[in-house]
């Protein structure tokens, strides 16, 4: 899994094709187990919405890295991420979801019972062990931090920088470390979610978010928004670049109409235009004037992959009940086809054809950097 990365000066027009990561990159049961591990168990994954688990006993459970996680508000106020695992025998200790406990969490198979905070708080017919280790036996820690609005999580036990890896970035992306905060992503409500569930691997679907090249193939809604886009050049190709709204168009909508206010705090500089972002490895942020789209993907296996996409609004647009159906239905449109074109390369990914894989045009040779991302991760 290498991808030749050179800046040489090339002498015939093959030389400006960069070459792909193969063909079993993205069908190999054991490449993605090695993802799993490697990546997805390794760094920061960004695991719920804090606004999901609101009050004292209310939980989320998700999978990331091959775990399932358990986010908790304790009665402190604090959103804690556990193992979700029973320390007895294993058991799942929460099942659904979403959720919510009165006092404490209980596995339903032996009734082991741990506080919000974790701790092992009872346990049936233990009284004549003694005393035993109630934090020792508590659920397992998982390092967690929050950040726009979301809880992100990393099972390694000596996590990566957030700083240089997650914000840093949004950095790299923006070319200000600052830029995202004009957003004020934290304090949005969700005005919309839907979860696809795409037959993909993983990396089809960053490759094709971070490119434009099938922009004017399959995106007619968007490039009609985007004019730019047409050119086959992504947004993420320059750093701090913005893609400018067509002139005829007043905002970022289905029918180009003008949708809700703008967000507080965006200066001109950053009115009618789109940016995105992508967070290695599975995260998309979406900015536009008057709401953010975030894109969560959770791998499930080589050729399978859930995506949790979130449209968030000013909270006063929300509690109104303001309709913003028509910004919605743009991005959902634009998932709805992506999706589907990912679908259609993964069988391609098991071709004789793609055994050594395949090129990238000059317009998709900043996906040269992701391949060799990855690659060095598993490396």
């Amino acid at each position: 899994m290498t991808a030749d990365i050179t800046t040489a000066t090339p002498d015939t027009t093959d030389d400006l094709l960069l070459p792909t990561l193969p063909g079993s990159a993205y069908t190999d049961p054991a490449v993605f187990a090695r993802e799993t591990d490697r990546i997805f168990g390794r760094r920061w994954m960004c695991a719920v919405r804090v606004a999901d688990v609101p009050s004292t006993g209310r939980f989320a459970t998700v999978e990331v890295g091959g775990e399932s996680i358990l986010a908790v508000r304790g009665r402190d106020g604090s959103l804690r991420a556990f193992l979700n695992a029973c320390r007895h025998r294993g058991a799942l200790i929460c099942t659904d979801e979403t959720g919510a406990v009165r006092r404490n969490l209980q596995c339903p198979y032996h009734a082991w019972t741990y506080g919000l905070d974790g701790a092992l708080v009872a346990a049936p017919n233990m009284t004549s062990l003694g005393d035993i280790d109630r934090t020792r036996h508590g659920l397992v820690p998982v390092t967690s931090r929050e950040w726009l609005g979301y809880l992100w999580v990393c099972l390694a036990d000596d996590p990566p920088s957030f700083e240089d890896t997650v914000i840093g970035a949004v950095t790299d992306r923006l070319g200000d470390a600052t830029m995202i905060d004009r957003w004020g992503v934290d304090d949005l409500a969700l005005a919309h979610r839907e979860t696809y569930e795409v037959a993909a691997n993983w990396k089809l679907i960053v490759e094709n978010f971070m490119e434009c090249y099938h922009c004017a193939t399959i995106h007619p809604e968007l490039t009609a928004v985007l004019p730019e886009f047409a050119d086959g050049l992504a947004a993420q190709y320059y750093v701090g670049h913005g893609a400018e709204f067509a002139t005829e168009v007043d905002g970022f909508t289905v029918d180009g109409s003008a949708g809700a206010a703008a967000l507080p705090g965006l200066g001109s500089e950053v009115d009618r235009r789109y940016y995105a972002i992508t967070v290695n490895p599975t995260v998309f942020v979406n900015l536009v004037p008057d709401h953010v789209i975030v894109h969560r993907m959770f791998p499930r296996a080589v050729d399978r992959t859930t995506v949790v996409c979130d449209w968030l609004y000013a909270p006063d647009v929300v509690a109104d009940g303001t309709d913003v159906s028509a910004g919605v239905d743009l991005f959902h449109r634009v998932n709805v086809q992506d999706f589907d074109a990912c679908e259609r390369t993964q069988p391609g990914m098991s071709s004789r054809a793609y055994a050594a894989g395949g090129v990238l045009v000059p317009a998709e040779h900043h996906i040269a950097q992701f391949h060799q991302w990855v690659s060095d991760m598993c490396s």
